[in-house]
C-alpha cells in the first residue's frame, strides 16, 4: 500500500535532521594572559620572611599544601591519532579555588623536604591580607613583590592569574634549576588588600626525574620604595 507525506509533516522530518547538521558554535576565546612585570632590584626598604610564625602572621596568613596528579583527559580536537591529553589536578592556582580542606602547615614546614621523588609536583597556596604597618614600616603604596627559591623549579599564581608572555621574561614561570621567582604581587600596596598566592613547586630536571625531595630555600616578601 503506498503512503503519501503531506508537505507540512515532511517539513517537520527534515528541520531536525537539517538542525543537527549544523556547526557547533565557537568556543568562546580565552581570556589573554595578563603581561609580565619584572621586579625591581636592589635591596628592598622591607622584607618579611614567610617561612616564619611571625612573618606569616604579619599578614593573617595560613599556609596550605596538597600534591599534584597527572590525569588523562580528552585530546584536542582534530589530533588525528592521538586519543588522549593530560592534564593537572588540582586547578588550585584559580581565584575561586577552595583549600579550605588541604591540610595547614606550619610556615617553617616549608623547609620540610616532600614528596617521593621523579616526577613530582605539589601545591602551596596562601593569602596575605596587608597590613597598614608592620613594626615601623608604612606599606601603603609600596611595591611588594613575593619571592621564592623552589628546590627545584616553580610556577607562581597570583589572584588566580599566571602573567607571562612569549619571548620576555615571565618571572610567574619557570626561571631555572633552583633560580628565584620573583613576582610583583601589588604595584602599590592598600591597607587590607587580600593577595592570593599559589605556587607550584616540581623536581626536576623532568626528564631526568631524581629521585630528590622538593622544598622551598627562600619565602619572603619584599617592598620596595
Amino acid at each position: 500500500m503506498r503512503i503519501g507525506l503531506s508537505v507540512p509533516l515532511i517539513a517537520l522530518c527534515v528541520i531536525p535532521i537539517a538542525a543537527a547538521q549544523q556547526p557547533a558554535p565557537p568556543a568562546p576565546a580565552a581570556t589573554p594572559a595578563p603581561a609580565p612585570k619584572v621586579a625591581p632590584t636592589g635591596a628592598p626598604a622591607h622584607s618579611v620572611d614567610l617561612m616564619t610564625s611571625e612573618g606569616v602572621a604579619a599578614f593573617g596568613g595560613q599556609w596550605r599544601n596538597m600534591d599534584a596528579q597527572i590525569v588523562e583527559a580528552p585530546p584536542r580536537a582534530n589530533a588525528g591519532r592521538w586519543k588522549v591529553s593530560y592534564d593537572l589536578r588540582p586547578k588550585a592556582g584559580d581565584a575561586g579555588f577552595d583549600d579550605s580542606a588541604w591540610p595547614a602547615i606550619e610556615a617553617k614546614a616549608l623547609a620540610d623536604r616532600i614528596g617521593g621523588g621523579g616526577v613530582f609536583m605539589t601545591w602551596y597556596r596562601i593569602t596575605l591580607t596587608m597590613p597598614e604597618r608592620i613594626g615601623a614600616f608604612n606599606t601603603a603604596g609600596a611595591l611588594a613583590v613575593f619571592h621564592i627559591v623552589f628546590d627545584d623549579y616553580a610556577e607562581v599564581w597570583v589572584n588566580g592569574q599566571l602573567p607571562r608572555a612569549v619571548g620576555k621574561p615571565s618571572p610567574n614561570l619557570v626561571m631555572g634549576f633552583n633560580m628565584p621567582n620573583r613576582v610583583v604581587v601589588s604595584d602599590a600596596v592598600k591597607p587590607g588588600e587580600r593577595i592570593q598566592i599559589a605556587v607550584l613547586g616540581m623536581n626536576g630536571p623532568i626528564s631526568l626525574a631524581p629521585l630528590n625531595p622538593v622544598f622551598f630555600r627562600e619565602a619572603r616578601l619584599e617592598f620596595f620604595r
